[in-house]
């Protein structure tokens, strides 16, 4: 188990932040886990694991550590070209933005009261955490990996009603996807995944994969009837030095 740094969180929040991730799979022993975060000198640990190691939280309270349990994310998948799309609509469609402070300025709306890992941890902003977001969503549209879903506002002028951010792998993984405030419970997200999967299959991607915290049921049910199944689930746990709390 290899502990990596992350210089970006370390430099949002003013403390030393790494991350162990465990792979779904085969099951490890509990034991080079718990080696590897007693060895680890960063202030917080992120630490992910699957949800079904149910007593590996028992465990973490390690000499140092104080384990702050955050939440966990439910990943979903559809098989591209199965989903239920819509059927287009007149004075909707979808574009590529490739305008990173307008992804970035789109996040700041769409996430605003989004409660991700990072809110369980005293130690780390709420702000901060969303404008890590912003800049995520910003580097996807400076490489050609964000799209947007364009409307037509009260005059009749084209405005931007959300947008979703996607990494190309093998499958294609949605990593940020919302509509604004405004744009809400008019069925328009299924329109901004739609967009996705017509992406992915273009590039030839089996599989979109998307996850969110496990609160955000209301996705979780667009998601379901576009067609998404549940996949898997990861728990989140931050590994916090001693004295720090």
């Amino acid at each position: 188990m290899r502990i990596r740094q992350s210089p970006l969180e370390s430099a949002r929040f003013g403390r030393s932040v790494e991350r162990l991730t465990v792979p779904a799979g085969e099951r490890p022993p509990f034991s080079p886990v718990g080696q590897a975060l007693l060895e680890s000198a960063a202030d917080v640990v992120v630490l992910r694991y699957p949800a079904e190691y149910v007593d590996w939280f028992a465990m973490l309270s390690l000499p140092g550590r104080t384990p702050l349990f955050a939440g966990s994310l439910t990943y979903w998948r559809l098989a591209a070209g199965r989903g239920s799309g819509p059927q287009d609509a007149d004075g909707l469609w979808t574009a590529e933005l490739d305008d990173p402070a307008a992804a970035s300025a789109l996040v700041a709306e769409i996430f605003a009261e989004y409660g991700n890992h990072y809110a369980a941890n005293p130690l780390f902003d709420d702000s901060l955490a969303l404008a890590g977001y912003q800049e995520w969503a910003g580097a996807c549209a400076a490489g050609g990996r964000c799209l947007a879903l364009w409307g037509r506002g009260p005059g009749g002028e084209p405005e931007v009603l959300g947008l979703a951010t996607v990494d190309d792998g093998p499958d294609t993984e949605i990593l940020l996807a919302g509509v604004v405030p405004g744009a809400r419970g008019r069925g328009r997200y299924a329109h901004l995944l739609r967009a996705v999967e017509e992406r992915a299959l273009g590039r030839g991607s089996a599989e979109v994969v998307i996850s969110t915290q496990e609160h955000n049921t209301r996705v979780q049910r667009a998601w379901a009837r576009y067609g998404f199944r549940p996949s898997h689930a990861v728990l989140t746990v931050h590994l916090v030095r001693s004295g720090l709390l």
